[in-house]
């Protein structure tokens, strides 16, 4: 454990001294001391981030032996008081850290940890790393501690995401954190979470609790406000945005139907129509009506709602990804359907403009055959526009100006190599943690307008007994691509370092994918 090449993921960007000897320490034996914040906000969390690194700690503990020689851990905090006084992620949240530890002046039985940073999110990475710096010995029957280190870091990449689908398969609020455990482990800072599509609408949100009453699977497969107030909250305090999506205007269905049979057939159009395959990607097909005033009044209270909930003001998901102009076409007898496209997406972003009082800093759709009409069509609020690709050719195609998200199928798309569900056989190749780690689409043409990336993970065929096997340990191997983006490919020290942090994972009740045999990780450098 004490080699310092296979300690820390993802790897720190800046310049990093491991000891090489180490010390017994016990996790009830580390205090906080917040000596400077810009607010009191930040102090609360900075508590709460301090409280869930004792309590990781705490996870590796087991069948401990009594140690006469236990060093306490004294753990300073220094944030700026000029810093960022609101402990939400924004986009221009400084994330920095840097830490020193050393055997505190003059005695030899207790540690020293000095933490520096401008905001809540660099303090709340900073514990992340020093909790690597700890491991459990089941031989000595302690955790043991590194006895002096110094780590000075950043992120390479501001949005560092993954996107967990549950309209297709509900997934329970604890599964939920628990994949938001293995986010911060790693410095993943963006839960994409793409609440709704067709199959299923399972927010219950005050605004409009129809929507969940007439579109989730059932009574046990809902979301409601408590259970988002829960898992918001208990991301935010690991610095991590909740990204919450409702996608529109297509990928809609039975939940828009509470409206009345009459008025839902001026809501929704194409509604379950056959064959499937000409008006949808997946069935039960559904587009809202983008003439429709009373859809836009329903837009609006919904990203009200959402913005409300979340705390997150700055960026936004609109979905508008894979509308069907066939069916807009046929219902408006429209030769340019791309229009109504233009209608809805116009009319869509005032209202948020008007739920949020101004447009949020990234406002983002899906990449589709719509994305040209962007730059041309949406000049007032281009500036505030991304899009999150899934191909590299997108990616090159919009590089002239529109902030990117890359999420590309071939290499970031988690359930990429797993059959689809109406194929006979697999759709394309496994994605490996080696083909998400080298994967380093800016180093072929520079892609000045890029926010960073995201893993995605769409559950068609996926429920809550496969989750932690399909997201880990290959979201850690995006997670190091984006924070550190080293040159280094996927060589064995990458290997023998990433298994250590699969470990890490299991300690903290993840079912993570094994790398390989027992025997390799417990002899590395044979295999």
């Amino acid at each position: 454990m004490l080699c310092a090449s296979m300690t820390l993921w993802p790897q720190p960007t800046g310049q990093v001294s491991l000891s090489t000897t180490a010390v017994p320490v016990r996790s009830d034996l580390f205090h906080l001391q917040i000596l400077s914040f810009p607010s009191r906000s930040v102090r609360e969390h900075v508590k709460g981030a301090f409280e869930i690194f004792q309590g990781v700690l705490r996870k590796m503990e087991h069948d401990v032996r009594v140690f006469e020689d236990w060093r306490t851990v004294a753990v300073y905090v220094e944030i700026s008081e000029s810093g960022q006084g609101d402990p939400r992620l924004r986009l221009e949240t400084d994330e920095s850290y840097r830490f020193s530890l050393r055997p505190r002046n003059g005695t030899t039985r207790s540690l020293r940890v000095d933490i520096s940073a401008n905001s809540f999110s660099g303090v709340r990475h900073a514990f992340e790393t020093v909790s690597q710096l700890v491991w459990f010995d089941s031989f000595a029957g302690s955790l043991f501690m590194m006895e002096a280190a110094s780590v000075d870091d950043a992120p390479r990449f501001k949005y560092r995401g993954l996107m967990l689908d549950t309209a297709r398969n509900y997934f329970p609020v604890s599964d939920l954190l628990l994949t938001i455990d293995g986010m911060a482990s790693c410095k993943l800072n963006t839960f994409h979470w793409h609440a709704t599509d067709a199959q299923s609408f399972p927010l219950e949100l005050d605004s409009l609790p129809q929507l969940a009453r007439y579109g989730a699977y059932g009574p046990g497969a809902i979301y409601t406000t408590e259970d988002l107030r829960t898992v918001i909250q208990y991301a935010r305090l690991r610095g991590i945005r909740v990204l919450l999506e409702v996608d529109l205007p297509a990928h809609v269905s039975a939940a828009w139907m509470w409206q009345g049979r009459n008025k839902a057939d001026n809501i929704v159009f194409c509604l379950n129509n056959k064959p499937w395959t000409e008006y949808c990607d997946e069935p039960p097909c559904g587009q809202l009506n983008p003439r429709s005033v009373l859809v836009y009044t329903m837009i609006e209270k919904l990203y009200a709602e959402i913005i409300q909930l979340t705390g997150v003001d700055d960026v936004f998901h609109m979905g508008n990804g894979d509308v069907s102009l066939r069916c807009w076409a046929e219902k408006f007898n429209a030769t340019d359907p791309m229009d109504l496209w233009l209608v809805f997406t116009t009319n869509a972003l005032q209202r948020l403009e008007t739920a949020n009082e101004k447009l949020p800093n990234l406002t983002l759709f899906w990449n589709s055959k719509m994305s040209d009409r962007i730059k041309p069509d949406l000049k007032p609020y281009f500036h505030n526009l991304g899009l999150q690709v899934n191909d590299l050719a997108s990616s090159q195609r919009y590089i002239s100006g529109l902030r990117l998200i890359l999420s590309h199928q071939d290499a970031w798309d988690l359930n990429d190599g797993y059959s689809k569900w109406y194929e006979e056989t697999g759709n394309s190749n496994f994605n490996s943690w080696q083909r998400v780690y080298e994967h380093r689409p800016w180093t072929r043409k520079a892609i000045k307008s890029l926010e960073g990336g995201e893993a995605t993970v769409w559950t068609s065929t996926l429920s809550k007994d496969g989750l932690d096997s399909r997201i880990w340990p290959r979201a850690a191997a995006l997670a190091e691509r984006l924070w550190s983006d080293r040159a280094e490919a996927a060589t064995r020290p990458v290997h023998a370092r990433l298994d250590l942090h699969n470990l890490r994972l299991k300690q903290r009740g993840i079912q993570t994918t094994p790398l390989w045999s027992n025997w390799c990780s417990q002899n590395p450098y044979t295999c």
